[in-house]
Parts: structure tokens; sequence; C-alpha cells
């Protein structure tokens, strides 16, 4: 719980009550009587715990690329795809790369055209070029990326990270989703399924009011004495149910929910950021939408606590989405929205001495079929066997490559990473044991690797 000298604990607004004799005296003197005690106090779902082992990263910024980038386009470079173009094989007609790959850092690894300032970020990125998910279909896939499971939905990724290590700002939510749009299947991307209600990512999206009723009214002491009132009765409720976490969650999802009018409005307010600042991210001063404005507002929301930062790039339209079946150059536009906003982002965290302590991780639900059965296919359809990711920062070695995919990009030929292995180590990262991460329901523990997973140890400092 908040301390009792915060002008907005619940001490704060029971004296306010008391000020303003809104309360009958029998009420007043109950009312200061449980709050002197502690006797009404409850759990906090969200208190920030300590870690199970040291972690190299404090927090997660997850960049989503909706509709399945594809890999031997952008981050897996394929010379044999390029030599037997249109020569036939497993069924389908080969298809050469639509960009040249080249080296933009110091390091080996060599990138597309495509994202030329991702690019040139190398020197501290790893490259997952051997990632696996379990099905080709898009809300399948994206259950899987964010939950562990194509069967079923679980809770996201962000919603155990959220539960395993809950917040350092008690006025901001554990886990914020910033996404113009929303993804396959709907907001199953951030929900806390049978976690605690508390741990569901909250929807941000570009714009005016990025969060509804973010901006208190301007009836706000009367607000603070309702609030006061609510919340002694539902910690006077809760104070004979102890230990039902899923009442602590609805009450301390409202607690939020008003600590986020307090502390909000601040975060969203980019005024104070430097022309140099906003010309990083190729953001205009004023704009409030974008790629650009989503990684920016990623850096603040990191700066302020926030312990899981997911940005969604476009929506579920898969004619504007990285879900390239028709033209394989709608990438370009895509990716120009993406490029510099992303390495500027971890240009500023890297600046601010923040990308150490930050994960960020690089994904799409799958790649793309490097070929077709129809020679003359612009687009690619898509492939779940192999394909690329890319983390940085967070105790994660810059400058390598790790796994392989075959000569033309169709299977994994070396070091497979499933995505219950990125999620492990992802977890590793921030100081949690995937195997000990678990939620009693339904009569079995769950965990977000399910029954599997492994840490990818040699891209680890």
């Amino acid at each position: 719980m908040a301390p009792t000298n915060n002008p907005h604990s619940r001490r704060g607004f029971i004296q306010s009550l008391a000020s303003a004799s809104l309360f009958l005296p029998g009420v007043l003197h109950e009312l200061m009587a449980e709050t002197s005690s502690g006797t009404a106090d409850v759990s906090n779902p969200l208190a920030a715990k300590q870690p199970m082992f040291p972690a190299k990263a404090k927090r997660v910024i997850f960049l989503y690329m909706s509709g399945g980038a594809s890999h031997v386009d952008t981050f897996d470079p394929k010379p044999k795809l390029i030599a037997d173009h249109g020569k036939a094989y497993k069924g389908d007609y080969l298809s050469a790369p639509h960009w040249d790959f080249k080296r933009y850092a110091k390091c080996d690894t060599e990138v597309s055209s495509l994202f030329p300032n991702v690019g040139a970020c190398m020197d501290d990125i790893c490259v997952i070029r051997s990632m696996r998910n379990d099905f080709p279909n898009h809300v399948q896939a994206v259950m899987g990326l964010h939950g562990g499971s194509v069967v079923m939905e679980r809770p996201s990724m962000g919603s155990w990270v959220s539960y395993g290590l809950g917040t350092v700002n008690q006025n901001l939510p554990s886990f914020m989703v910033l996404a113009p749009e929303m993804p396959y299947g709907g907001s199953m991307a951030w929900d806390s399924n049978f976690l605690p209600a508390c741990h569901q990512g909250v929807h941000v999206t570009p714009g005016g009011e990025p969060i509804p009723n973010m901006t208190r009214t301007d009836l706000g002491e009367a607000q603070e004495k309702e609030l006061g009132l609510i919340n002694f009765f539902n910690q006077r409720y809760s104070s004979t149910r102890e230990g039902d976490r899923m009442l602590a969650a609805r009450i301390k999802t409202f607690e939020t929910a008003h600590g986020m009018q307090v502390q909000a409005p601040e975060a969203f307010n980019l005024t104070k950021e430097t022309d140099a600042t906003l010309k990083l991210y190729g953001l205009e001063r004023g704009s409030t939408k974008g790629f650009a404005w989503q990684c920016l507002m990623a850096r603040r929301l990191a700066e302020r606590g926030v312990r899981f930062i997911e940005l969604i790039d476009i929506g579920s339209s898969q004619l504007v989405n990285w879900d390239a079946h028709a033209d394989m150059q709608t990438h370009v536009p895509l990716a120009k929205n993406v490029d510099q906003p992303i390495a500027a982002l971890i240009k500023d965290l890297k600046s601010r001495d923040m990308l150490d302590e930050t994960l960020v991780v690089w994904s799409t639900e799958f790649g793309r079929r490097p070929g077709d059965m129809n020679p003359k296919a612009k687009g690619r359809t898509h492939h779940s066997t192999v394909y690329s990711s890319w983390m940085a920062g967070g105790g994660i070695k810059g400058g390598i490559t790790y796994g392989e995919s075959d000569d033309y990009g169709y299977e994994i030929a070396k070091d497979q990473c499933h995505v219950h292995d990125l999620h492990a180590t992802m977890l590793n990262q921030m100081g949690i044991d995937h195997k000990k991460l678990t939620f009693r329901h339904a009569g079995r523990d769950y965990r977000l690797t399910d029954v599997s997973g492994n840490v990818i140890k040699e891209i680890i400092v």
C-alpha cells in the first residue's frame, strides 16, 4: 500500500473526509481506528517484489510487428536463395530476397536495406535466426508468441512479469501496451486470463487521449473524498476475506486507475522533450501518433517504472500490416515507419545508461515462406517453422547472431529457439526462473513456458 505520508494514501483520504465533516462521529471514529491499527490493510498484488536471483534487466520493451515479417527479406540473408531463384524446391518455386543485405555496424551481422538504422545498431543486438512457433495461422501464432500456447488462451508474458515482480511505481500499471489498432486475437495479446486482473496490460491508443478518462476533472477534492469512502469499505470488506487474491486485485486495479490520473498526464506530456530527441525519433513536435511516438513513450514509461511495455505496429488488417501475401513491397512503408524510431529507442536508452537494464525484444508471430507454388507470386505466405527475432540490452550479448536456418530459409539448421525458449530467456534476464514462476489454476500449476523452454545461455553476457 502507499506510504501514509502520501497525500493520496488511505490515511490522507480519511483525514480529508474528517475535515469536511462528512461522517457521523461513530463512523469517523471507526475509520480512523482501523486506519491507525492497519487491520483493514490487505496485501498489494502489485507491490514490487525481489527477483528470484540477481537480474540483468529491470524492465522489458517488446516490439511486436503484427502480421509476420519475412525473415529472408529482413534479418536472415540467404545468398543461395538468390542464386537459385526460380528453381523448384519442396513443391515451391524459390523466390529471392527483394532487398540487398550488408553490414551496417562494426560486427559481421548483415541486415537488409529495409532496416539501415536498426542495422547500424547491430553491435548492441543479438539476432536470433532460428525462431520457431507452433502454428502458421495468425491468431494461434499470436497466442503462442504472447502466452506460450497455440491451443488455448493463456496469460500474456507481460502479465506473468507483472505477477512475478510487481511494479516500482504504484501510480502506473506494471504492464502497458501501446497499439493504434487491435492485433489478431484482440486483447488476448495483453490479457491476464486466470492471473489476477491487476496484471492485465493497459491498452494505450496513440492520439489526443491515449487512456480514456486519464485527465482528472475539476472536482478533484470531491473525488478524493469519494474514493476515500470507497477505499474504507473495500478494505473493511477484504479484511474478513484474507488471502482473496482476486478481491485484492480488483481493489488494486481501481487504486492504480486513480494513481494514473495523478501521474499519467505528466508521463504522456512530451512538451519538455528536446528538439534533438524528437529529431532522433523522427517525431514532429505535437504529434501523438505513429511508431515514433510509441517508441519515445516506451522510453518515458520505462523511466517511470513500468515493468513491461509492448509496442504493437499496426493491427490485424492484411492490407496494411506485415502480412505480405499479395506483394512483398508492402514491407517498404512498414519498415520505413519503424526503422528510425526503433534505432532511436536503442540509442536513447544507451545514452541515458538505461539499455543495460532494459531488455528490448523485436519479434513477429512467424516468418514468410521463401518460395511459392506460383512462380509468379509477388508475395509470400505464412511460415512458422523458422523465422527471425532479435534482442538487445538487459544482459544480452550484442554484435552476434544465434541459430541458423537452412540455405533457403525453410527449416532450422542449428540451435532452435522455440517461443518457450524466448520466454524463458526473457524471464531469466528479469531474475525469474521460468520453471518456478507458477500459478495454481483449475487444479494444476501453470507457467508461461508450459512444460518446456530453455534459457539460451549462449547469448547472455
